[in-house]
């Protein structure tokens, strides 16, 4: 089940496994088109993934100090640590393929 993140607990919801970090925005249609597919990969992952949503509307401060400039931006983390982020318009099919590789082990 995704979590809500805001500004004092981001750091801590992405310190520990794989996640996925997703900036949306409640204005951003291809944010919205996206949401369905980007919760059925965390779903469907048997545990390996937590995602972790930022309404970037309520949170522009967390979004400046992750260098987020436009939605939507999924951010990956192992460990919390960066290791691969996509930004602009993404396809279901590209985050899964990012998806696969953080949690398989790879960027």
């Amino acid at each position: 089940m995704s979590v809500e993140a805001t500004t004092e607990t981001y750091e801590e919801l992405v310190a520990q496994g794989c996640v996925l970090a997703d900036f949306w925005g409640p204005q951003c249609a291809p944010c919205l088109k996206l949401m369905p597919a980007v919760e059925q990969l965390e779903a469907g992952s048997g545990g390996a993934l937590r995602l972790v949503k930022v309404n970037a509307a309520d949170n522009r401060r967390l979004c400046l100090s992750q260098r987020v400039l436009g939605l939507p931006t999924f951010i990956l983390y192992r460990n919390g640590e960066e290791v691969s982020r996509l930004t602009g318009k993404p396809t279901a099919a590209e985050i899964e393929a990012a998806v696969q590789r953080l949690v398989e082990g790879g960027a």
